[in-house]
């Protein structure tokens, strides 16, 4: 009789296991392919291939809403690891893209992902910014990159009003810590950048004002004789 339990109850296990082991091998490819696809998009935003980009990160949706279907029957999976980073991901490539290109930042509704995780990519997604702000810096657009700045400094204040378990937030704080670090060196950065771009434009001013006063006092010297 025991022997006939345990067998029943080894049997519904394995079923159900099985379902499960099915489901998330049909997921884990679509995650990995959905990061993929936010990877290069990232890279195409930085290149300024807009279109590229928002291509890259519309497959990317695909992936993740193949990957909701694959989870259906299985939706305990949906809060696994590699959904999660999914879903992050892309947020953070639909939130670069929009700072980037001065839009409105989605809302993660609209995004049809997690809270958590749409949190987690905001925060990498102003992280991302430093990057668009040095290449500002090196082209001398100083008022697009203090812009930019403003950008990552408003995420970072909103990211630190959430104060909840880290069970809640897929680890937000640790992210919001990194932002800070970016942050903080971004604005450094500029600072250093704009206070030398001021004293250069000193320099030129008063190297033009004594080339003028030379030029001057040559005239005068020439008129005497």
């Amino acid at each position: 009789m025991l022997n006939e339990d345990l067998y029943i109850i080894g049997g519904k296990i394995n079923e159900i296991l099985s379902a499960k082991h099915e489901a998330r091998e049909k997921a884990l490819p679509l995650a990995r392919k959905s990061i993929r696809f936010c990877a290069n998009a990232i890279r195409a935003i930085h290149r300024a291939e807009y279109d590229k980009a928002v291509d890259l990160l519309t497959q990317s949706h695909s992936c993740l809403q193949e990957l909701k279907t694959a989870l259906a029957d299985q939706p305990g999976l949906m809060h696994t690891g590699y959904v999660n980073d999914a879903q992050k991901e892309y947020a953070e490539g639909r939130i670069t893209l929009a700072l980037v290109t001065n839009a409105s930042v989605p809302d993660p509704d609209e995004l049809g992902i997690e809270y958590a995780s749409y949190l987690n990519g905001m925060a990498e997604a102003a992280s991302e910014m430093r990057r668009q702000l040095l290449d500002r810096m090196r082209e001398g657009n100083f008022e697009l990159a203090e812009a930019q700045l403003a950008s990552m400094d408003e995420i970072y204040n909103l990211l630190v009003t959430i104060d909840f378990p880290d069970a809640l937030t897929g680890g937000l704080r640790r992210t919001t810590d990194q932002l800070r670090g970016v942050l903080e060196r971004s604005r450094g950065d500029l600072t250093r950048a704009l206070v030398q771009s001021k004293l250069e434009r000193k320099l030129s001013s008063f190297n033009n004002k004594l080339i003028t006063g030379q030029k001057v006092g040559l005239r005068n010297v020439q008129s005497c004789y």
